[in-house]
């Protein structure tokens, strides 16, 4: 008898996976992924081969899930499905915050109190197609498809072997596939696999408000977070002109930053969203009267194709604009305000530099020894900081030793960095994707559009390289905290040299209140299309 099968079973597993408030970081997280094993556990398959089953640990006690059901003809040809089982915050349910992981109570409420929803909302409930609840459709029920096509496999459907990979903290950081990449590696070695395509189940992600369409992706978008470090001069609220506010300086930055199009890609058609601020504030503790002359903004910056170097000779040719804006700003200001005294607006020359520009200048002041140990105090007391406030804090400590260059604007990158990366014009990605379209449009409402890149990020990114480590430089040189608390397996990348797909359930609004899952559409059409794709792949 199937467990994971029929429509229903799989709503009933995915609503199962739902009633875990798997919170990045929480204790669900991880009571989760012990959930999963034990369900996945249950399957006579492992019963018979528990050593194929495994929970995994993170550097920080945190859990991820492999399972790996070998072809009951010997092959080394394997697929790896894939998916995170952490969530984001339920803050934004407001006074439904309780009901955010019941999603059967959840959708009655929702039907029960329509005159609150958006309208496209309203529309959709007039039917019961549609299940509520945060991570139902990101992602608890690729999850939930993975587990089927395990079973699957158990029962011999396939000509090849399927890996099952289940990860934690997807949402925040990716340490979760970090640190499975590795593993799959040592894998591939131990037990002589051959991959031959990494499959993802996160959900379709609409382009645009009302997006209907549905998707296909050959790939996933990179994102990095660039930031710029401010300092200006310190000054007395009564002498403003004497110092430089950096606050100032951020704001001009993000003016010339946020949703400025020049740093948005356009690649067959596709066009990543332009930055978004993602973090920008002084770094005064406390009150005083005295100006915030150190500040800091952080962006959120998506690409597909520009490389590393690219992106940092953009970001710098802005700094230097925005420098000489906000020299401009000041005395532009100080002069009409100095009109009927007597003295002069002075000029301020703001520099522009990179962290590991910084960090030299640093070491000719203080020296080598001085410089490392100020860092690693900093990571030694701050454990259990945010990674973006540990980068913060390392760049503005070493800027202290080196207010001889002030005024000055210092651009550095913060964690997490995704590399993007792209299979659609690989063969056998080719031939999938159009297999799936075919067969979505013989399944009448399953029309489906192939894309290059999937737009919401996703933990493809780790499982290949696309470009030579060395190319990676730039960014690492100028992430204070590459190497002391966060970094990328890129070795075992390089190794990982298979295609990359992303196929998931439909649902809208993920990361909203509204967030909701086609349970028809999901759980009846597409495990026959993930079925005939997978075989397809190992025929």
């Amino acid at each position: 008898m199937s467990k994971w099968q029929t429509m229903d079973q799989l709503r009933d597993l995915t609503i199962s996976l739902v009633e875990y408030a798997s919170v990045t970081g929480s204790e669900e997280e991880i009571g989760i992924m012990e959930f999963v094993e034990y369900e996945l556990s249950l399957l006579p398959y492992f019963k018979e081969n528990p050593e194929y089953l495994h929970n995994h640990f993170t550097n920080d006690g945190r859990k991820f899930v492999t399972a790996l059901v070998k072809s009951k003809k010997p092959t080394a040809k394997t697929i790896i499905i894939m998916g995170h089982l952490d969530v984001v915050d339920v803050d934004d349910y407001g006074e439904w915050k309780h009901l955010a992981f019941r999603p059967k109570e959840l959708t009655e409420q929702m039907v029960r109190q329509q005159n609150h929803l958006p309208n496209d909302v309203k529309e959709d409930i007039k039917n019961d197609e549609w299940l509520f609840g945060r991570g139902v459709m990101d992602m608890k029920a690729g999850i939930a498809l993975c587990m089927s096509m395990i079973e699957a496999a158990t029962n011999n459907e396939f000509d090849g072997n399927l890996l099952f990979l289940g990860v934690p903290d997807e949402e925040v950081d990716s340490l979760g596939m970090r640190t499975a990449t590795p593993v799959l590696v040592e894998f591939q070695e131990k037990h002589g696999l051959d991959y031959q395509l990494c499959w993802n189940t996160e959900p379709m992600f609409a382009k645009y408000p009302r997006d209907n369409n549905l998707y296909i992706y050959q790939g996933s978008v990179g994102k990095m977070l660039p930031g710029f470090y401010c300092y200006g001069e310190e000054a007395h609220v009564a002498e403003p002109f004497s110092g430089l506010n950096g606050n100032l300086m951020t704001s001009v930055l993000t003016e010339m930053i946020e949703l400025n199009p020049i740093f948005s890609e356009n690649v067959s058609g596709e066009r990543t969203p332009p930055p978004s601020t993602l973090i920008q504030k002084d770094l005064k503790l406390d009150y005083s009267v005295q100006i915030p002359h150190t500040a800091v903004a952080i962006y959120n910056l998506l690409t597909m194709k520009k490389s590393v170097d690219q992106v940092t000779e953009d970001l710098l040719k802005t700094a230097r604009a925005a420098a000489k804006k906000i020299s401009s700003i000041y005395q532009e200001r100080e002069k009409t305000f100095s009109s009927s005294l007597d003295y002069e607006p002075q000029h301020r020359e703001i520099r522009v530099m990179t962290f590991i520009d910084l960090c030299r200048h640093a070491v000719k002041l203080v020296g080598k020894e001085e410089v490392e140990r100020r860092i690693s105090f900093i990571h030694a007391h701050e454990l259990k900081g945010d990674d973006r406030e540990k980068t913060i804090l390392t760049v503005n400590e070493i800027a202290t030793l080196c207010k001889d260059l002030t005024p000055m604007i210092v651009l550095f990158y913060a964690p997490p960095y995704y590399p993007p990366v792209s299979s659609s014009e690989n063969t056998l990605v080719q031939s999938l994707s159009e297999s799936i379209l075919k067969k979505g449009k013989e399944e009448g409402d399953m029309s489906l559009e192939i894309v290059n890149y999937f737009p919401g990020l996703s933990d493809l990114s780790y499982t290949a390289l696309e470009e030579p480590a060395s190319r990676l430089q730039g960014m690492i040189e100028n992430m204070p905290i590459w190497g002391k608390g966060y970094d990328l397996p890129l070795s075992s990348m390089d190794k990982l040299t298979m295609p990359i797909f992303n196929f998931g359930p439909v649902g809208k609004d993920p990361h909203s209140w509204t967030e909701r899952l086609n349970v028809t559409k999901s759980f009846d059409k597409l495990p026959k299309l993930m079925k005939q794709g997978i075989q397809e792949v190992f025929s």
